[in-house]
């Protein structure tokens, strides 16, 4: 289960995740976050792809990790 709260992307930026929502059309369960650098804005993403591994540098990574509430 994803919850709220900091985490820190593969490639070393941080977010916030500040609440959930589903997609109009498809209902696809999507998570709303803000980026923690530059100027802040909100961004969406499916919640599929926010715990989903991807890979970099040659291996299986996770795309976000928990860091606190």
């Amino acid at each position: 289960m994803i919850q709220k709260g900091r985490y820190k992307h593969f490639k070393g930026n941080e977010y916030e995740i500040i609440g959930f929502a589903k997609h109009s059309e498809t209902l696809e369960e999507m998570v709303i976050y803000k980026q923690l650098y530059g100027d802040n804005s909100l961004w969406v993403r499916p919640a599929s792809m926010w715990e989903e591994e991807v890979e970099f540098d040659g291996k299986l990574v996770k795309r976000f990790v928990f860091l606190q509430e």
